[in-house]
């Protein structure tokens, strides 16, 4: 399906971030994945190991990605590209919720700290 409109995008809800997913497996896409997230003010984030490649633009208010230990607080328009097999934290430390687009292919895991494996469905 060539067009996912807003009512058919699917929500999910994981560490207190909403992902609202708009091209994924089950929608029709074969090779890409793209979410909005939805962070809420004085959220901490969770560490993990990505498996592939992750784009992400903040859209509004402010993130704070960390990239292997490189931290950077980003605004509306600003992008940060994390390489697959890195370690990656997205938080918002600020008192506004923030959000942002997210892209990456499909087949995305995620490893947390203690070693689990995370296959999130909107990156499937």
């Amino acid at each position: 399906m060539p067009f996912v409109t807003a009512d058919k995008a699917v929500v999910h809800d994981m560490h207190g971030v909403r992902f609202v997913s708009y091209a994924a497996s089950a929608l029709g896409s074969e090779e890409l994945c793209a979410w909005r997230g939805e962070v809420p003010a004085g959220s901490g984030g969770q560490a993990h190991t990505i498996s592939r490649e992750e784009v992400f633009l903040v859209l509004s208010g402010s993130l704070e990605l960390t990239i292997d230990g490189d931290a950077r607080l980003l605004g509306a328009g600003d992008v940060a590209i994390a390489p697959a097999g890195c370690t990656l934290n997205v938080a918002n430390p600020t008192r506004e919720p923030a959000g942002m687009w997210v892209t990456t292919s499909t087949g995305l895991t995620a490893t947390l700290p203690d070693g689990s494996r995370i296959s999130p469905p909107w990156a499937s």
